[in-house]
């Protein structure tokens, strides 16, 4: 089609990549920053939210007019809300008082059916994540929809596959490291193996909650980075999908998502202000003329009211 798409499904992808300018290394190395913002919820869900949804109906899990369920911490729930919308799917989505009310918002105007389950104080734990799993579970069972289960479905790889080349051409091949904070884990998998296809020699850094850092041997604990940390080693995780496990705490990450608004206009949420941090880390660790890739997760929009207090506190 020329200069028109058939659907805002159709706008998925194809997200630009930019350099940081002021949060930069000592050392001189790059950082590029994939900004998935650019998707039509301004998150990189919309990408696997689409893969699970046409796998299913591919082999027939999801059915025409059957419905889906999902357990959420957001922003996965905002893109199914949008994909189900547009393909007129009914959603169920299981979510939390410890997550951003712009996005249980969002996902209402989508019109998601919201189930809520209450949290420990508005803080990310094991146990959360364990009850909202078990709530879906209930759903599914009383209503026979077809449950997406993003821990464990591996459809969403083929999406992260596809960013993955995304990345690599527009770096023109050269990338020296890729970083990722952990959340299902399948964007780490996704991208990190689709950048090795390319090149063997590409470092992969995980990143997790310092409050929780189950993957690098740690207790788990709470914490307040959306969508990352689930409190516990999630199926999708293999320890070889990284060559390391990076920990950044809440403040800290909380506190570059407001350096990123403030020096550099890119208005993200704190699992993107932990990646940066874990990568300024990975490419002071580098050579001068390293190049640093990683990813722009969502827009802030999903955490203004996150961001105001934060604002009025600084």
């Amino acid at each position: 089609m020329d200069g028109w798409r058939r659907d805002i499904l159709h706008c998925i992808g194809g997200t630009p990549l930019v350099a940081l300018r002021r949060i930069v290394p000592r050392n001189g190395a790059t950082i590029l920053l994939k900004r998935e913002d650019g998707n039509p919820t301004g998150s990189m869900k919309d990408r696997m939210a689409l893969a699970m949804i046409e796998a299913a109906e591919a082999d027939g899990r999801l059915a025409p007019g059957g419905s889906v369920v999902e357990y959420t911490g957001g922003s996965t729930g905002v893109s199914l809300s949008l994909v189900c919308a547009v393909k007129g799917y009914p959603l169920h989505i299981v979510t939390s008082d410890a997550f951003a009310r712009e996005k249980r918002d969002h996902m209402q105007i989508l019109g998601a059916r919201l189930h809520l389950v209450p949290s420990d104080g508005g803080r990310m734990t094991a146990q959360l994540t364990r009850d909202m799993v078990d709530a879906a579970r209930a759903i599914t069972a009383r209503t026979g929809a077809f449950w997406t289960d993003q821990l464990r479905n591996t459809d969403q790889l083929a999406a992260y596959h596809a960013m993955a080349d995304e990345i690599w051409d527009q770096a023109g091949g050269r990338i020296d490291g890729f970083v990722q904070s952990v959340g299902t884990a399948a964007s780490l998998r996704g991208v990190g193996d689709g950048l090795r296809r390319h090149d063997r020699r590409i470092r992969i850094v995980a990143v997790e909650p310092a409050e929780s850092p189950v993957l690098s041997g740690g207790p788990p604990g709470a914490h307040k980075i959306d969508g990352v940390g689930a409190g516990f080693v999630v199926p999708l995780w293999r320890t070889d999908a990284a060559d390391r496990v990076e920990r950044v705490s809440t403040d800290e990450a909380m506190a570059m998502a407001l350096r990123l608004a403030r020096e550099e206009g890119l208005f993200a949420g704190t699992s993107t202000g932990a990646n940066v941090i874990a990568a300024l880390r990975l490419a002071e660790q580098s050579q001068p003329r390293a190049t640093i890739v990683t990813v722009m997760c969502d827009t802030g929009m999903k955490y203004l009211d996150t961001f105001r207090s934060e604002a009025a506190a600084g």
